[in-house]
Formats: C-alpha cells, sequence, structure tokens
C-alpha cells in the first residue's frame, strides 16, 4: 500500500474518520483473556479482524504491549488475564552490564508470535492498512535500566544510556523489518517514556535515536506514526518533528488545538480522547461529549485525525467504545449539513 498517499488523502478527505490504538479490547469479543492473547498469534490476528468488523477505524492496529521486546533483553514479564503486561526490575545497572548486554535475535521470546499475528492479520483484513506496534528506544531503553535511573543517568552517566540505546534501536529496526517482511503497512511507535525529559534531552536521548529508526525503517509504503502521551511533547515538538516521522499521535496531556498550530498543515496528527478516564471509565455520554468537544476544536484542521490518547485498556466498555465512534459520524453528518 502507498502510505505516503494513504495520509495524503487523509488530509483532503471531507469526512474525518478515526483511528484509536484499539487493539487490546479484542478480548471481550473473542471471550479470552489478554494472557491469552498476547500468548497467541492466532488470538491477536482474529481480535484485530473482529475490531475491524465492529468499527470503521481507518487502520487496524495490533498491540501496543510495551514489554515485549524488554523481555528479549532479559526483563521479568508480568501479565495478568484483564491489565496490559508490565516490566519488573531491571536488567541493567552498571557500565559492565551496559557493554556486555546482547542484542538479541527478532523471533526471541513473544516477537515471534507478534510478527505472525501481523501476517496473519494481512490475510484476514484487506480494507484498510495493517499496523503493528512497536516500542521507542528511549522508552525501551527505560526498563532495561529502570525508568527513574534512567532519568537520573541521562544527567550522571550519559555513556551508559547511550550504549543502551544503540542497542535498542539496532533490535528495534530488526524487528520492524521482520514486520514489514509480514506484510504490515506501517508500525506505530510508542515512545512515552521520551515524553518526560526536557527538551534539550529529549532531543539527545530520544528524538535522535527515532530518527536514526525512520532514516532506516520508513518508506513510501511503510509508515511509522510516532506516539508520545507525555506531558512535556508540545515543548519538545520540533525535536519530535525531526524524527521525520511520516504521523503523529500524543495524548490526552495537552491541549491538541495547540500542537495543530505547531505542526505543518501537511503532516497529520492524531489523538486525543482520555483512553482511561473516559472510555475505560466514563460513561457513553462522557465519551460521546468528550469525543464531539475535541472534534469541534480540532477539526478545521486537515491534518488532524480523532483518536484515543493513548492504547485503550483490555476492559474498556464496548458501549464506551462504540460511543465513541458513534461521536465521530455524528461530527461528520453535522458537519455535511453545513456544508
Amino acid at each position: 500500500m502507498d502510505m505516503k498517499r494513504w495520509l495524503e488523502d487523509i488530509t483532503k478527505s471531507d469526512e474525518k474518520k478515526a483511528l484509536p490504538v484499539l487493539s487490546f479490547p479484542s478480548v471481550q469479543l473473542l471471550n479470552i483473556s489478554v494472557k491469552d492473547l498476547i500468548s497467541s498469534s492466532g488470538y491477536q490476528a482474529k481480535g484485530m479482524k473482529a475490531v475491524a468488523e465492529a468499527t470503521d477505524a481507518l487502520a487496524s492496529v495490533s498491540l501496543m504491549d510495551l514489554s515485549v521486546e524488554a523481555e528479549c533483553f532479559g526483563a521479568n514479564v508480568v501479565a495478568s488475564d484483564d491489565e496490559v503486561p508490565t516490566i519488573t526490575g531491571h536488567v541493567v545497572t552498571t557500565m559492565q552490564d551496559a557493554i556486555n548486554l546482547p542484542v538479541p535475535e527478532v523471533g526471541c521470546k513473544r516477537t515471534g508470535i507478534y510478527i505472525d499475528a501481523i501476517r496473519k492479520a494481512k490475510g484476514l483484513i484487506t480494507d484498510r492498512p495493517v499496523l503493528a506496534g512497536v516500542i521507542g528506544p528511549f522508552s525501551l531503553a527505560g526498563r532495561l535500566l529502570d525508568v527513574t535511573e534512567a532519568m537520573v543517568l541521562c544527567y550522571d552517566e550519559p555513556e551508559i544510556v547511550h550504549i543502551v540505546l544503540d542497542k535498542c534501536t539496532k533490535f528495534i529496526i530488526k524487528y520492524i523489518d521482520a514486520y514489514k517482511k509480514a506484510g504490515a503497512d506501517g508500525i506505530v511507535l510508542a515512545e512515552p517514556l521520551g515524553g518526560l525529559l526536557s527538551p534539550s534531552l529529549a532531543d539527545e536521548f530520544s528524538s535522535a535515536y527515532v530518527k536514526k529508526i525512520v532514516n532506516q525503517s520508513q518508506s513510501d509504503n511503510f509508515a511509522i506514526i510516532y506516539h508520545n502521551c507525555g506531558d512535556n511533547v508540545i515543548q519538545m515538538i520540533d525535536g519530535i518533528l525531526d524524527t521525520g516521522s511520516a504521523a503523529y499521535h500524543f495524548g490526552n496531556s495537552i491541549d491538541m488545538s495547540v500542537m495543530l498550530s505547531k505542526v505543518p498543515k501537511d503532516t497529520v496528527v492524531m489523538g486525543n480522547v482520555d483512553p482511561a478516564g473516559q472510555i475505560r471509565n466514563g460513561t457513553a455520554e462522557s465519551v460521546r461529549n468528550e469525543t464531539l468537544r475535541i472534534m469541534e476544536k480540532c477539526s478545521s484542521y486537515d491534518n488532524f485525525i480523532i483518536s484515543s490518547g493513548c492504547d485503550i485498556p483490555p476492559m474498556a466498555p464496548w458501549e464506551n467504545i462504540n460511543a465513541f465512534f458513534d461521536a465521530v459520524k455524528q461530527y461528520n453528518i453535522k458537519k455535511s449539513k453545513r456544508v
């Protein structure tokens, strides 16, 4: 698929369809647990197909599971039946640990399952792009170093962080290449930990490495959608845009209309209905109202796509998810009547 053209067509379209990060709630459609989902490529592909059949989302998005890559590096994963997997502990403590840290082979642990899931999903979903999920370099490094420790090391021992980042980046590039070969049309690259850094540190420890990934992996037929739900993304937007990603996705901690004013009009920007506060814990009415509020505020920008601010939690009620999509349809009908 010509993803460059696909994104260009989105900006030209009068109808503003949605592209939420919607994958884990497929467990409810399949009547399985999160543990089942993360352990089976078949369930993941069927889940993506079920979501595609239940919604008119612009693309099909695979799991935003930020534990997969860290597990390959030796991190400990905690999984549950109804929550997204998490990482505990750390792998790298000293400079020697960083130097000795091996770059794992793609396909180890659950990466093989996730790659196979995309291959299967491409056979099931033919009416929209299929996007894989990959963690960003600093977010991966933080899981190996310990999140708090990684922030301190950026000041105290930056060499350790750069060594780990270099290895994370090499692995991510190989992982993305495997997704390409499996048929993915692009990836959502999640770099939320970078959003906690100052703009200058984010440029050095996050955006510079994301740019390496983009330069190596992105093409007209393969799009990298950069995701960051951190609080500081507006202040660091120049460095983020310098990554050259095909499109950008931001969280609900920012005013999306302010962000849109800082992004070129031909660059697609997505966000930012609160996935936890609204889609998981709100009501159908509150989700509908919040979605309409953001669309009314931001849809004057042709490059804006309504989305969730981050990954929608597994147990988010489908009544609320449907209310989100209903609100998008309602806005489009109202807009067409104005014209």
